[in-house]
């Protein structure tokens, strides 16, 4: 039986038959290998926020500020998300108060920093542009000009999960 390639369905024919290829011929966990051989140290929320204000205050220094960011095991690749940004609004005394929040799936803990680097700068964008649209593709690009490709790289990295386990851990 084939396995689909279920993260790629929205890329061309020809892109998706060269990673077919890689996939039949079990080649695609070295080709992620070559491109990414090590996977980054931050294992901790501590760390992980650290981590996450720098690049908020690299690129993003006049934005809403972020209450919390946390790895958060309950996300899940099947339901189509890697990471949350949540935006919550309380009554507090009459005011309303509103928080950012960043959660990041825990499939990042050990994968290769590019690819931490990369779901980072799609919730961190969040903040400025709600909608997936063309601003909000162009911020990306903007902190991570090789956003495009480590999206691409991560939806294999994916699919190399789905077919044959994660080869980071």
């Amino acid at each position: 039986m084939t396995p689909t390639l279920k993260y790629l369905s929205n890329y061309a024919p020809e892109l998706k038959a060269q990673v077919q290829l890689m996939v039949d011929k079990k080649t695609l966990d070295q080709f992620l290998l070559s491109k990414y051989p090590t996977t980054h140290g931050i294992k901790n929320d501590a760390a992980l926020r650290e981590y996450v204000f720098a690049l908020k205050n690299k690129f993003l220094k006049k934005s809403a500020p972020l209450s919390k960011v946390v790895y958060d095991g309950k996300i899940h690749v099947i339901n189509n998300a890697l990471g949350l940004h949540k935006y919550v609004s309380r009554v507090q005394g009459g005011k309303i108060k509103s928080k950012n929040e960043i959660r990041i799936g825990t499939i990042f803990k050990n994968a290769p920093i590019e690819f931490l680097d990369m779901i980072t700068v799609h919730e961190l964008a969040h903040i400025k542009e709600k909608n997936h649209d063309k601003a909000f593709y162009q911020l990306c690009q903007h902190m991570l000009p090789n956003y495009h490709q480590l999206e691409f790289d991560m939806r294999l990295y994916l699919t190399q999960i789905d077919i044959a386990g994660d080869i980071y851990t």
